[in-house]
């Protein structure tokens, strides 16, 4: 059925169905657009998936790569980065195969509609005008008609008057009536002659109009539409098959992820543990009874423990280096902003702690206010590229930013050397040289003297449960003075399970021969490589322990290092 037959009346009809069919065509636009961005952003949120459960760099990742399931699930993460990137694929098919070929259709498709029905308005404007006129010459027919009527009337009546009365006057105007009533029928008859041939025009245009010129333009409005639709039509095919073509390789993703799922063997993992962890001692044997009523045998006995004493600790006294890598934090939670309810040695590292963070984000906010200055630079030399006033509210907030920050660096450092000046195994001078020192200027030959007067602790900043008896009877013989600027001030009393130790001398020197990252509290990490100092070698436990600068001591496994002791400590001795 055609439009140009059936509807030739239905002008504005079809304008308002041609109208909401673009509105719908951009609709679909709309919602195609709308789901390559849904896809865009899934596909990033998988990537960073993927991305934040990557092993880090570090002694760790060698340590993961000998299990089977983490490497399972190293490779799931890949599968699941490359699945991403097809849902990637997607958008961008999307986006190149469907929205940009509809954006382009929908501009062509308006103006083509805009040109059909201008034609159609001219047209429906000109029988318009047409039909106007012919009602002018219509009434203009009627009017002379009217007027030639009345004329003759008026001539009939005076030339009644005239055979009655005779007069001259009345002879003249029967005459002036007679021309009059002629001259309104002749102009009568031209009228008729106009309206009768306009009359013709009128309906051969008519007859054009609407058997012509309209179905010609509401046929090509009727095409027009035909071809929105079939468009319409092939884009929702190619939706569906741009994700049909990822198929299969989001197929091979998955196949890789149970492939990899499959390859874990749980037999080979846990023996796995067996070499990693395995220190090769043998277990202790029975401990023998000492008699120590008889005077000989106790002699014996006597003599039995100092043979064993080189290589293992007294059963009697407990042993540090087994003990304190599983002692929890007992002060870890929340306290006040200076950590105040610390002992001082934690609440030492904890104020630097803090001070290395605020550092830090003083860092981050600088390199932003640098990045903004130079973009700054580049709009001041280039104002095209932007407006550099734009970037003064951004550069304003930083700089207030940087003053807050450095604020509170000033504050944490007046914690921190009010605590080192109560700590009492060094002097002020001694402990702000250590503070305001930068890492970078700092080496281990350096702070050899500086590590030999540190009071020990443990390696998580807390204080161990185990006694030193020796410093304790120290402690309490000579108190440390309280500082001159606060007389309020003494010598921090603990329980027991916070002692002060004296500063272990070093004894030697290592290499650590692998990574290690001291997950344990008490543990320190080392980089393949390193050179650190020894200040306690192994009892037989596996651990020896060493120190790498003032702040940083702690336990390594023995099989990790080279140990080379010096020769007032071992007799020269070497071992790995």
């Amino acid at each position: 059925m055609s439009w140009g037959s059936e509807l030739w009346d239905q002008f504005d009809n079809l304008e308002k169905h041609t109208q909401w069919g673009i509105e719908y065509l951009e609709k679909y636009t709309k919602f195609v657009k709308e789901r390559s961005e849904i896809e865009t952003n899934y596909a990033k949120q998988i990537r960073n998936l993927s991305k934040k459960y990557q092993p880090k760099k570090n002694s760790r990742e060698e340590e993961e790569s000998k299990y089977t399931f983490c490497r399972a699930f190293l490779t799931t993460l890949n599968e699941l980065n490359d699945y991403a990137g097809q849902h990637e694929v997607i958008a961008e098919n999307l986006t190149s195969q469907i929205i940009a070929e509809l954006s382009r259709y929908l501009q062509d498709l308006k103006s083509e509609r805009k040109s059909h029905f201008h034609d159609g308005r001219k047209a429906q404007q000109h029988i318009e005008s047409s039909w106007k006129q012919l009602e002018s010459c219509k009434r203009k027919f009627e009017r002379d008609c009217k007027e030639a009527d009345r004329a003759q009337q008026y001539f009939e009546k005076m030339d009644a008057d005239i055979n009655v009365t005779k007069a001259d006057v009345e002879k003249r105007s029967s005459h002036k009536a007679r021309q009059q009533a002629q001259m309104r029928h002749q102009m009568a008859a031209d009228s008729k002659s106009d309206y009768s041939s306009y009359l013709q025009k009128f309906n051969q245009e008519q007859n054009e109009h609407y058997f012509t010129i309209i179905p010609n333009i509401f046929q090509k409005l009727q095409d027009m539409e035909e071809k929105r639709i079939e468009r319409l039509g092939v884009c929702m095919k190619t939706f569906a098959d741009v994700d049909r073509q990822v198929l299969p390789i989001v197929g091979k993703c998955l196949d890789g992820m149970t492939k990899a799922a499959e390859s874990i063997e749980p037999k080979t993992d846990s023996q796995q543990v067996v070499e990693s962890y395995k220190s090769g001692f043998e277990p202790p044997g029975d401990v023998e009874f000492e008699d120590y009523g008889q005077a000989m045998k106790r002699t014996a006995s006597e003599t039995s423990l100092s043979n064993t004493r080189d290589g293992k600790e007294k059963p009697t006294t407990k042993s540090k280096g087994k003990l304190w890598p599983f002692i929890k934090n007992k002060n870890k939670g929340s306290g006040p902003e200076d950590f105040s309810h610390l002992p001082p040695e934690q609440r030492r590292k904890k104020l630097q702690g803090k001070l290395d963070e605020l550092n830090k984000d003083i860092q981050k906010e600088m390199d932003q206010r640098d990045a903004l200055t130079k973009m700054k630079d580049v709009y001041v030399k280039n104002p095209q590229m932007g407006d550099p006033t734009s970037v003064d509210p951004r550069l304003s907030e930083i700089g207030q930013n940087i003053e807050k920050l450095q604020f509170e660096v000033q504050k944490f450092e007046g914690w921190l050397a009010e605590v080192e000046e109560r700590m009492p195994s060094k002097s002020d001078t001694h402990r702000r040289s250590g503070l305001y020192e930068t890492q970078n200027s700092m080496t281990v030959g350096n702070n050899c003297a500086q590590d030999r007067e540190r009071p020990l602790s443990s390696p998580d900043g807390s204080y161990t449960e185990e006694q030193n008896s020796e410093t304790q009877v120290k402690a309490n013989i000579n108190p440390a003075p309280a500082p001159a600027h606060n007389p309020t001030s003494t010598t921090p009393e603990f329980d027991d399970e916070f002692d002060d130790e004296e500063v272990l001398p070093t004894i030697g020197t290592c290499k650590a021969l692998y990574p290690f990252e001291g997950h344990n509290e008490g543990t320190i990490a080392v980089a393949e490589g390193e050179l650190l100092y020894v200040i306690e070698e192994d009892k037989g436990d596996g651990w020896t322990r060493v120190r790498r600068n003032e702040d940083e001591e702690g336990y390594v496994p023995t099989s990790y290092v080279e140990v080379f002791l010096e020769t007032n400590a071992k007799g020269a001795m070497t071992y790995i």
